[in-house]
């Protein structure tokens, strides 16, 4: 009888410290969700470098080519300028109310993809 009662305790503190083990993790935030990476300070951000790459990713599928979602374009700077002037392009992918938020279907641009932008519009828009 000692014995079954030595077994059943041996049993259960094993049972209890497989949970108490296997219940403890280590998560990585970058690792769990990698869209979410710290924003990188861009200094001077510049057209060709830091929006444009940003603009091709994430609009061009419908905004680029010969033939472009509701006539609007995304692909150079001058097209693009006319977006900034009028504030749609920045209240499209913030989501602003009285814009259509963009891109549409797909996942809201991260935050720090919308400061960069910001950033860029804030000193001056430039053609560079």
């Amino acid at each position: 009888m000692r014995y079954q009662s030595s077994m059943f305790c041996s049993h259960l503190l094993a049972v209890f410290l497989f949970m108490l083990v296997s219940g403890c993790y280590y998560d990585k935030e970058k690792i769990l969700y990698p869209g979410e990476a710290t924003c990188v300070a861009v200094t001077n951000p510049t057209f060709n470098a830091t929006v444009l790459p940003m603009l091709t990713t994430n609009c061009n599928n419908c905004h680029g080519g010969t033939s472009p979602s509701g006539g609007i374009k995304l692909d150079t700077y001058l097209e693009v300028s006319k977006y900034v002037k009028s504030g749609s392009l920045i209240g499209s992918i913030n989501y602003t109310g009285g814009f259509s938020p963009m891109p549409k279907g797909g996942n809201k641009m991260s935050a720090c993809q919308i400061k960069q932008i910001q950033d860029w519009i804030t000193a001056g828009a430039l053609n560079n």
